[in-house]
């Protein structure tokens, strides 16, 4: 029997959540809501309802709530006093007190409820995790992400730091398995918008690796890239593209003086990884589904979004403040 599904927010990432839905064995896509209308015919042939609560009469068993950030906590807590598993887009929530109450709502039902932190799925940093965990770069010494591009309209409740920034925060601390001690942030705001548009963000993570995040708006170059660099060379991972490239680090010897003496490795090999390269949105619902039906996942759970979002209040936090942010092990 599939699992009888429900989507609220039909926006634009609920047009992809739908098609998606559709598509994913085990998943049936029985009902939609959006109290907006569906502006893109997400519906096809299925009735918009207007409400979370005409979602839950109709029998639905999992959730994706994919409407403005603002309204995570009333929508969530809602579908968990149903009974409902849910996946809520990022980030979690608008501010960590509301996703606190949200993590509650469902561990204390023991229902999964989980966060869409969607790049964890990427095949490029999914592989570059799978390398650096197998030892192919040795000791991890920095993180760095760029993630910059043009100011989409559609976002209007949050700044770039909870929309973006929170996937570098995430996708970070997944793949160096260790979670944030410590980050101090810098933020702009020349969009004429009551929110930044620009963020940078640097920081140490509790394994001692250095992290840093550039994140902006205000670019009119898109660009996706996670550069880590360690003791054997540097993997960068061009997620738009889902490309992974290697460069090592050489033992050749650099025999041309007047450059020899400025580098502090050698120039190796230089490696583009060839790997099936699956939708990271349809890996991400089936890694939703089998959580759901009890089976090994990698969804990304409430526990692990509230602490992403936690790091960039932080840094949000010591943007205003000047102030590096020391934050609690958990």
């Amino acid at each position: 029997m599939a699992l009888r599904a429900g989507l609220i927010g039909l926006g634009m990432m609920g047009r992809h959540h739908a098609r998606v839905m559709r598509e994913v064995t085990g998943v049936n896509l029985i009902a939609v809501a959006d109290a907006m209308g569906d502006p893109h015919g997400v519906a096809a042939g299925l009735p918009v309802l207007a409400s979370v609560e005409n979602l839950i009469e109709a029998g639905i068993e999992i959730a994706v709530v994919a409407v403005p950030t603002q309204f995570h906590e009333e929508v969530a807590i809602r579908l968990a006093e149903a009974g409902v598993h849910t996946l809520v887009e990022k980030p979690i929530a608008h501010s960590v007190e509301a996703g606190q109450r949200m993590r509650k709502a469902f561990s204390e039902r023991s229902l999964i409820g989980a966060v869409g932190h969607i790049e964890r799925f990427n095949p490029a940093l999914q592989q570059m995790r799978k390398r650096i965990q197998s030892g192919e770069l040795g000791a991890v010494y920095q993180i760095a992400t760029r993630r910059q591009g043009p100011f989409p309209a559609r976002i209007a409740d949050v700044g770039v730091g909870k929309d973006l920034a929170s996937h570098d925060i995430d996708l970070t601390a997944w793949i160096a398995g260790s979670a944030y001690a410590s980050v101090s942030g810098q933020v702009a705001m020349k969009s004429g918008r009551p929110h930044e548009d620009m963020v940078l963000v640097t920081g140490k993570l509790e394994n001692g690796v250095n992290v840093n995040h550039v994140v902006n708006w205000l670019s009119p170059m898109k660009e996706r890239l996670t550069t880590v660099t360690g003791e054997k060379g540097t993997f960068i991972a061009d997620t738009m593209a889902g490309d992974l490239t290697f460069y090592a680090n050489g033992t050749i010897d650099v025999e041309w003086e007047s450059i020899s003496s400025f580098r502090g490795v050698a120039e190796g090999d230089v490696t583009r990884f060839a790997f099936p390269k699956r939708e990271p949105l349809r890996v991400e619902h089936e890694a939703f589904r089998d959580a759901v039906l009890g089976l090994e996942s990698d969804v990304v759970t409430m526990e692990q979004g509230l602490h992403t979002l936690e790091i960039v209040e932080a840094a949000l936090e010591s943007a205003h403040t000047g102030e590096t942010i020391h934050i609690p092990q958990h």
